[in-house]
């Protein structure tokens, strides 16, 4: 549904989650510095790779995919290969609390929708900064939930992934900031995670009997649909936060 992206998407312009997947990588490049060939950037938590191929084609910088998965590492290197952009993009099996690059190598730290996954968050904000360059930005976008959303109410978001909490806004302008990064900019768009969720939804119980018979089973693919569906939910009850974070390491 998403291509070569498993990112919530930006939605004003396009109901198509591949396109809005598409834009939220742009609406990302677009709040850097201009990056050029002499830029390495480090995607923490890259998946199968699609947000640092667009990066690399669009600006020619050199990109570190880290990631965990070696189902997804080995399909990225496959799409690397493809692109013939193995001289320009590196893939890492390893985990953001412990990354595995040299202190102050990298230009950006960049992430999509993973730090929700990790139970040590900020650690994983401290490794950003280790490995970043003095003047180096750190920019991504997790599902979070609001400042003051009340945790009860949140468990069947939290049940779907497997979840202890989520990070706010809050926690994480206060976690980067007590490692001494800048605050650029908190984007509020959480219309567009209610919208990727709903879409996916929406997306998934059109090619039911489709996934079925692809093997997906019933179980799984009507748990899926409660899980978005309480991902909307809570979303349209103001209980979840999403956008754009952006903070830099000063110079």
């Amino acid at each position: 549904m998403g291509g070569e992206d498993l990112h919530i998407g930006r939605y004003a312009e396009t109901p198509d989650i591949r396109t809005a997947s598409d834009r939220t990588i742009e609406s990302m490049i677009d709040r850097l510095p201009p990056l050029d060939a002499s830029a390495r950037v480090l995607d923490m938590g890259a998946g199968y790779g699609g947000a640092m191929r667009t990066l690399v084609r669009k600006t020619g910088c050199e990109a570190v995919c880290l990631n965990l998965s070696e189902t997804q590492n080995e399909y990225n290197l496959g799409k690397i290969r493809a692109a013939k952009l193995s001289d320009k993009i590196s893939v890492r099996h390893g985990v953001f609390e412990d990354v595995p690059e040299p202190d102050a190598s990298c230009d950006v730290a960049w992430s999509q929708d993973a730090f929700l996954h990790s139970d040590q968050r900020a650690k994983v904000l401290a490794e950003a900064w280790r490995v970043l360059k003095p003047g180096g930005h750190l920019i991504f976008t997790d599902p979070m939930q609001a400042d003051d959303a009340d945790p009860a109410v949140l468990q069947p978001v939290y049940d779907r992934l497997q979840l202890n909490d989520l990070g706010s806004p809050r926690f994480y302008r206060e976690a980067a900031e007590a490692l001494g990064f800048e605050t650029v900019d908190q984007e509020e768009a959480v219309s567009d995670l209610r919208t990727h969720y709903f879409r996916v939804r929406e997306e998934l119980l059109a090619n039911y009997e489709k996934l079925r018979e692809a093997g997906a089973s019933a179980e799984y693919l009507d748990k899926m649909a409660v899980g978005l569906e309480n991902w909307v939910k809570a979303a349209d009850e103001g209980h979840l936060a999403w956008g754009v974070q952006h903070f830099r390491k000063p110079a």
